[in-house]
């Protein structure tokens, strides 16, 4: 017998093999390696990612600041043409008031060098005065122009912008229309000179390649640094790029984000409309440019990294090899006392926690050969009795306090709500994983407080208080225990819930004298109590609800100085003829 029970000591402590995987050294030199690199790494990562979007912000603000300047400008400029033209036209036509729509068409033209050329018709459509800086002057030309696109659009809109031209290849053009405010003023066409838009967008810089550029409604390039761009005319290719890019910034927000310029050339650029002609001003610049400072500081964080790896290389390097002795040494010593050599002594004189291990296990040793032959005993006695009885025995020596007796005890039951709904639906490992963390969590409170737990069956538990061991304030030390048991099952009711199981936690109590002992047969022994105490607590449990602790009225009596309590009143609980008295543990 004595042989067998060494054997289960032995078992009980000797771990079982496992296959390594990776040494010692490669795991602790791998976890050093990763203290020194995985923060820099981090912050490394976080500063580029941080310093991209403010790079991209500042740039976002750039661009649109330049590009509301560039459109600001030329709205300006075509706001001052058309407030010079309105000069031409507050005067009715009569045959006294031409030589004075002359004076005025020359005054305008003078006042506003933009402007080559000044078309005065009248309210029926008939050409007035034609006044040019290259054409000959034109005084009462009576041709009908009312079919023109420009009187046509005055008509309609009020106002009107012409498409933009090159006269002579070089120089853009373009026809503004507006009409008078009164419909005897007539119409006034003009002829204007944008090169004053190619200098706004010329004279923009963002950066040293950073440029600007102004498309029409139909995406058409009008206005470019390069103006040999802008004069090689109407491109379908390069108009359908424009008019992607001006889509894509216009479904960011107005925001600058990066694309493909029409020469394929990834940029930063941003948008601003110019409402009248319907134009759109961009400014662009490189993304290479543009995210420069960030490319140079993540080179910077790229060599930080390197040296900090090789530094980490050769500290974790030294530290391992510095580790993997002692704990070579406590490995063999692990596996000496795991095979009862309880004699075996490990010897680590290091200074440091290894030492101080390397003596605590020596002390394991030393108790394990000292408790051999009591785990010996109480392995045998647990084969038979609950193990807090076997204890009792083994510390005892006399098996008297086991017989049957009358005593005063403290009876507890408590059991899960909504168990058998719970294990209906769950599955198999499911439920023994719940049951373990419930059985887990109870016996070490009722270890806690010396309570003995009878019998469990599933979910439900028999705990007494005051046998077979007497205690002081039983119904105090039962309550104490039952509301511990109450925060611990609640603790896991929370977490369980957050895996979807619906369960709750009721505890029943109730104080009064009881038969005692041991029953059973000769195989198999249990410590039980049996009487009217049992099964009132037995009651209480099933009439509390979740949360719940309900006492009978000697419990009430025994701790109602010490633990509030609160009465529900007298219930009707089954197997019982009356009404019992029932109080709640708490508010």
């Amino acid at each position: 017998m004595k042989s067998s029970s060494e054997d289960d000591v032995r078992r009980s402590v000797q771990p079982q093999a496992a296959p390594m995987r990776r040494s010692l050294f490669r795991k602790y030199f791998l976890a050093f390696f990763a203290a020194v690199i995985v923060p820099l790494a981090v912050s490394g990562i976080g500063d580029a990612w941080f310093g991209y979007r403010e790079q991209r912000s500042m740039l976002s603000a750039l661009l649109r600041v330049e590009a509301t300047s560039a459109a600001y400008k030329i709205q300006s400029f075509l706001d001052g043409v058309k407030d010079q033209l309105g000069w031409t036209v507050q005067q009715d036509w009569t045959a006294d008031a031409e030589g004075q729509h002359r004076l005025d068409a020359l005054r305008v033209m003078r006042q506003a060098p933009a402007i080559v050329s000044i078309t005065l018709i009248d309210d029926v459509g008939l050409e007035r005065l034609h006044v040019s800086r290259i054409d000959l002057n034109r005084m009462g030309g009576g041709w009908d122009r009312s079919g023109d696109p420009a009187v046509v659009g005055v008509r309609s809109n009020g106002s009107w912008f012409g498409p933009v031209t090159f006269r002579g290849g070089s120089e853009p053009f373009m026809t503004i229309a507006m009409a008078g405010k009164r419909k005897a003023g007539g119409i006034v066409v003009a002829e204007i000179n944008l090169k004053l838009v190619w200098t706004v967008v010329s004279e923009i810089r963002v950066g040293s390649r950073g440029r600007a550029f102004v498309l029409d409604r139909a995406g058409r390039l009008i206005a470019h640094p390069d103006i040999s761009k802008v004069l090689q005319g109407t491109d379908e290719k390069t108009a359908a790029a424009h008019t992607r890019l001006r889509d894509e910034l216009a479904a960011a927000g107005g925001e600058a984000t990066t694309a493909s310029n029409a020469e394929n050339e990834p940029v930063v650029t941003a948008m601003t409309a110019i409402p009248n002609p319907g134009w759109t001003v961009f400014v662009e610049q490189a993304q290479a440019e543009a995210f420069a400072p960030l490319y140079a500081s993540l080179w910077r964080t790229g060599g930080l990294l390197l040296a900090a790896a090789s530094f980490a290389s050769a500290l974790a390097y030294w530290l391992a090899r510095r580790m993997t002795g002692p704990i070579r040494l406590l490995e063999e010593g692990t596996e000496k006392i795991g095979a009862g050599q309880f004699e075996h002594r490990i010897e680590i004189a290091t200074g440091d926690e290894f030492e101080r291990l390397a003596e605590r296990f020596n002390e394991m040793a030393q108790e394990l050969a000292v408790s051999r032959d009591r785990s010996e005993r109480i392995a045998r006695l647990k084969r038979f009795l609950a193990p807090q009885v076997a204890e009792l025995v083994e510390t005892s020596g006399d098996e008297s306090v086991l017989a049957g007796q009358r005593a005063e005890v403290v009876a507890v039951f408590c059991d899960l709500r909504g168990f058998t709904a719970f294990s209906a639906h769950a599955e198999p490992e499911e439920i023994m994983h719940v049951l373990r963390e419930y059985y887990e969590a109870l016996g070490a409170i009722i270890t806690r407080y010396g309570a003995t737990l009878t019998n469990f069956a599933a979910d439900g538990l028999m705990v007494l208080v005051n046998a077979p061991v007497p205690c002081a304030d039983p119904a105090l030390r039962a309550v104490e225990m039952a509301i511990d048991m109450q925060d611990a099952i609640q603790r896991l009711i929370a977490e369980w819930r957050l895996r979807g199981h619906a369960v709750g936690f009721g505890i029943g109590l109730a104080m009064g004298w009881a038969t005692v002992g041991r029953i059973g047969y000769e195989a198999r022994v249990d410590y039980t109590a049996i009487g009217h105490v049992v099964n009132l607590a037995s009651r209480l449990c099933s009439s509390a609800a979740d949360r719940q602790i309900l006492v009978d009225h000697v419990v009430a009596q025994s701790v109602g100085g010490e633990i509030l309590l609160v009465a529900l009143g007298p219930r009707q609980l089954k197997g019982f003829d009356e009404q019992i008295p029932a109080w709640k543990v708490g508010a």
